[in-house]
């Protein structure tokens, strides 16, 4: 059984900073996982790809609107997957959710931190 907690979301002024963090817990090694990403929601909105990592020490990805903004990386020592988020806008703002994707079998979801960025 695989748990996704992530943590960190909070109430922000708009140009502020949040680091989320997305724990891996359960019986799942190292070499089973494939990819991890962060996802967002918005009131109202489909839920979005926002920064995707490979585990194995891959390649980082963002959707354009991060980019120069949001940092994705891993601590595979402390099963963790972080999202440094800077110079945060309005429009940032939602539940943002952790993904695991494994090499084979069911992609897992963690149950999302709130974001919320306003003045």
């Amino acid at each position: 059984q695989v748990q996704l907690v992530e943590s960190g979301g909070d109430l922000v002024q708009p140009g502020g900073s949040l680091r989320l963090a997305c724990e891996i817990q359960g019986t799942i090694l190292d070499p089973d996982i494939y990819f991890m990403n962060w996802y967002r929601q918005a009131p109202g909105m489909e839920r979005e790809w926002v920064a995707g990592i490979g585990w194995s020490g891959g390649p980082t990805n963002y959707r354009t609107s991060v980019k120069d903004r949001f940092t994705i990386s891993a601590d595979k020592a402390k099963s963790t997957v972080y999202l440094q988020m800077n110079n945060l806008k309005p429009e940032d703002t939602g539940v943002y959710y952790c993904k695991l994707v494994p090499h084979r079998g069911e992609d897992y979801w963690g149950k999302g931190t709130q974001v919320t960025v306003s003045s």
